[in-house]
């Protein structure tokens, strides 16, 4: 009996870890719209303060989705990088652009990048325009 209690601390500390979930393109759903989640460069998530992991084939559907995006239980947000879809990047520091030069999956154009500097060749028109989180939030919601 008393070789098992070391067992109930790391259980209780790994089972709650705040970290992102590969999505697994093609297969997993978007939480919030119900597609599969195929396009790389637009997918994104949201991790709970208790590590529920939330998968989206948009970051507008992550930005809609009143259900999960509570900013009290909120513990991570995060973004796939337009030019570096290998990963995902913290979506509060992220520089969105609406383009369209960029279609995103569910229409709105919307994309996200590491860099603001990395926008520029995406611009095509006047009406495109680059967001802070902040900005980018009270436009989509």
């Amino acid at each position: 009996m008393r070789s098992l209690l070391w067992i109930i601390p790391i259980v209780i500390l790994t089972g709650c870890s705040i970290k992102p979930q590969p999505i697994v393109f093609g297969k997993d759903a978007c939480v919030y719209c119900k597609m599969n989640i195929v396009d790389e460069q637009h997918a994104a998530e949201i991790v709970t303060s208790k590590g529920k992991v939330y998968k989206y084939d948009a970051i507008e559907c992550m930005l809609k989705d009143e259900t999960n995006n509570k900013e009290e239980l909120v513990g991570m947000y995060l973004v796939v990088d337009f030019l570096k879809p290998d990963g995902f990047i913290d979506a509060t520091k992220a520089t969105y652009l609406i383009s369209e030069a960029i279609p995103s999956p569910m229409g709105e154009y919307l994309s996200a990048f590491n860099d603001k500097s990395q926008t520029s060749e995406f611009i095509s028109n006047e009406s495109d325009a680059t967001y802070t989180w902040t900005q980018i939030n009270k436009k989509i919601k």
